[in-house]
């Protein structure tokens, strides 16, 4: 079956110039997410952040359009140049124009993901007069049975028909992607054919559901029967000749020759507040949009961006483990890379920064099988 794993895709860059020489080792927040509202017009059984359309509390929480472009101001007198919006469904809030064009006068570039289904005219006129980086759509399935199963909503296929048809006929850039899951893992093939018959410049798919940012028991069990186990995410990723291709290549590189981090007990070895952030429907602060332990979360209703960037941020990336299971199992292991563990979904998955996650390490262990690699690795069961 066709498809590989969104981290192992390589995307479209910024052209190279100078600036980001210069900024390489400074910490600027180049980038952030807003999540404009977690309410969408969907109830896909896989996601993690979705409130009903109609969810009046989850509203009345919202940022204002005024609150939205005071952070969006501040995040560009910090050096932001970028900024996505997404949800929820974004399309979903009645001041989505204002907020955009908002944003636009700011100078910022925009990207929005959005699932297609309330795209009307008025948007595809504002995008071609205003053009976003990005149009990033999610295709579900590719018959209304797949669709909807994942949806939950009647109508949803014929709705996503309709917008996904309006964007592309107005000639905008449009790039499509999938969750695999265990409701339309028959018919990735399918998704696959529809989204390069329809795309310009790529199609992706993400085997790797994560679990709720509020931590809702019945909705986080919900996801955990979606997910495919380490054995299909490999097959499905190896079933691809030309990505499978691009990401043995890149093999020598996920797979870490030295271990650089054994021995380090930081948590943080990512980008996370380095050069990126992101902002909750509610005003939250967060470093990504994964990222949800109560010591790493800001209110910027009651505070300011440069207070949490310069105060916040670092102080989480200097949040260190005395836990000896993680730091013998995950910080020796050579595999880290390929399983994506990362302080944020371990504390979804488990309440704790620092926890060992082990289907993250039964996909690492299988995409190695995958590779014929010859890499010996502790008993971690």
């Amino acid at each position: 079956m066709p498809g590989v794993s969104q981290t192992f895709v390589s995307s479209e860059s910024l052209p190279n110039l100078p600036l980001w020489d210069k900024m390489k080792d400074r910490r600027v927040p180049l980038s952030f997410d807003l999540e404009v509202t977690a309410r969408c017009n969907n109830d896909c059984r896989h996601c993690y952040i979705n409130l009903p359309a109609g969810d009046r509390e989850a509203r009345q929480k919202e940022l204002t359009p005024e609150e939205i472009l005071r952070i969006a101001r501040d995040a560009a007198s910090l050096g932001a140049l970028w900024c996505l919006l997404t949800g929820g469904e974004p399309l979903l809030r009645e001041d989505f124009f204002e907020i955009y064009l908002g944003l636009k006068r700011l100078g910022l570039l925009i990207s929005v993901f959005t699932n297609a289904c309330l795209v009307t005219p008025r948007h595809v006129e504002l995008f071609r007069k205003y053009p976003p980086r990005d149009l990033e759509v999610t295709v579900y399935g590719a018959t209304r049975e797949t669709y909807e199963a994942v949806t939950r909503k009647a109508g949803s296929f014929a709705a996503f028909q309709r917008g996904l048809n309006l964007l592309l006929a107005g000639g905008l850039k449009v790039r499509l992607k999938a969750m695999a899951l265990r409701a339309n893992v028959h018919e990735l093939p399918e998704i696959a054919r529809f989204c390069r018959a329809r795309t310009r410049d790529y199609f992706r798919f993400d085997p790797l559901l994560h679990l709720r940012f509020d931590g809702n028991p019945l909705r986080n069990e919900e996801i955990r029967a979606q997910r495919l186990s380490p054995e299909e995410i490999a097959t499905i990723e190896q079933a691809d000749p030309e990505r499978f291709a691009a990401l043995q290549k890149k093999c020598a590189q996920l797979i870490a020759g030295e271990r650089c981090t054994e021995g380090c007990d930081h948590l943080f070895h990512c980008g996370a507040g380095q050069g990126s952030f992101s902002v909750s429907y509610r005003g939250l602060f967060r470093l990504c949009s994964s990222l949800w332990h109560p010591d790493c979360i800001y209110d910027l209703r009651r505070g300011n961006l440069r207070e949490a960037w310069d105060r916040l941020a670092p102080q989480v990336r200097e949040i260190r483990s005395q836990d000896r299971e993680f730091l013998q199992k995950c910080r020796r292991c050579p595999l880290i890379n390929l399983c994506l563990w990362c302080p944020a979904h371990a504390h979804l998955e488990t309440g704790r920064l620092d926890a060992w996650v082990g289907y993250f390490c039964r996909v690492a262990q299988a995409r190695v099988l995958s590779f014929d690699q010859k890499l010996i690795w502790g008993n971690f069961d």
